[in-house]
């Protein structure tokens, strides 16, 4: 038989560091690299970003310029020329055409003028001429060809219609003479000539009644004829 220390393997031990035996020299050497080690980086990271910051501040400095087509295209036709040695160019704007719509020509507003055949001519036309020629009854009840035998037809008409004048018109139809025909320019002539308006009058009385009697017998019984 064995004994028990006879089966345990031997693990040899690693002899305990003696109280205040100082650390080992790597790990402080380490920490030194280390320390330079982050300083070189930030160092060379600060030279590599001092440019850009320089030209943002620069660009930030500044002004916006606002070129426009033209002075663009200016530009580089001065530059073309400087560079060639020849004078500058002259940019030709003969090719270009402006249009302006040309103003529309006013209508001619038109002038009033007198018309003989307008408003005054029939103004002219409306007011028809009196009768101023003078004579009797008899004179122009045979001048229109009435017999005599129906003159005192004629009369008595002629009476209550106008009074034998020749110029009478009625105010509210126009009827005008001594028949009071109406319209009044029905009557060749005018109707305020006596013998045109007694030759209108015996045509009238005769085409629409028979005659001057049966024109007379109407009259009395409807006091119009």
């Amino acid at each position: 038989m064995t004994s028990g220390t006879e089966l345990t393997p031997h693990v040899p031990r690693t002899p305990a560091r003696r109280a205040g035996a100082p650390r080992t020299r790597w790990s402080r050497r380490r920490g030194v690299l280390s320390l330079f080690g982050g300083a070189a980086a930030f160092g060379m990271a600060v030279a590599a970003l001092a440019p850009l910051g320089s030209a943002l501040a620069v660009a930030q400095e500044r002004p916006v310029e606002v070129v426009s087509l033209w002075a663009d295209a200016r530009s580089d036709a001065q530059a073309l020329s400087t560079e060639t040695g020849q004078a500058a160019v002259t940019l030709d704007r003969s090719g270009f055409e402006v249009y302006v719509a040309p103003k529309p020509t006013p209508t001619p507003t038109p002038t009033p003028t007198s018309d003989p055949s307008g408003e005054e001519a029939g103004s002219a036309r409306a007011e028809p001429v009196r009768y101023s020629g003078g004579g009797s009854s008899s004179d122009w009840l045979a001048a229109a060809g009435i017999p005599e035998s129906d003159w005192g037809y004629v009369d008595y008409i002629v009476s209550r219609e106008s009074g034998w004048n020749p110029n009478a018109t009625n105010a509210s139809s126009g009827a005008c003479g001594l028949v009071q025909a109406y319209p009044c320019s029905k009557v060749p002539g005018s109707g305020y000539d006596p013998v045109d308006n007694l030759s209108w009058a015996n045509g009238y009385a005769v085409g629409r009644y028979g005659s001057w009697a049966d024109a007379h017998a109407f009259w009395t019984a409807n006091h119009w004829w």
